[in-house]
């Protein structure tokens, strides 16, 4: 089992005031299969060795995808409801001096909204369902 750890943050450093209620993970199909049938998901192996699980908002999901998911089809893409994960949810300068949302907990898939296919096109981006913010 994956552990994690909660970051001891300073002052001012707590970005998850007024963020997305909607949060998004991008995700191999077969692995969140996997997370479907123990209700839980650990995170992917990027996730473990940081110690917490990576989201975007839906500002961010695209970028996301392009950067780390090019070319890479049987993904989905799994809406979180933000507002149930609590305070092991922080959102953290990362990207671009971007606030991204990093679980510091396995995710109750409790929390999960929707999981849509996310195929790639005929250019090879990846096609997305409306996102909401």
């Amino acid at each position: 089992m994956a552990k994690y750890q909660a970051l001891s943050l300073p002052a001012g450093s707590d970005y998850s005031a007024g963020m997305a209620n909607l949060i998004y993970k991008i995700s191999p199909a077969d692995e969140w299969r996997k997370a479907e049938e123990s209700g839980l998901y650990e995170g992917a192996a990027i996730d473990l060795a940081d110690g917490y699980i990576h989201f975007s908002t839906a500002a961010q999901v695209r970028e996301t995808a392009a950067k780390h998911f090019a070319g890479k089809d049987n993904l989905v893409l799994v809406a979180v409801d933000a507002k149930r994960l609590g305070p092991a949810l922080r959102y953290e300068i990362s990207r671009g001096d971007q606030p991204f949302p990093h679980l510091y907990a396995p995710l109750s898939l409790e929390a999960v909204v929707w999981v849509k296919d996310l195929p790639l096109g005929p250019e090879g981006d990846h096609l997305f369902p409306p996102l909401d913010a």
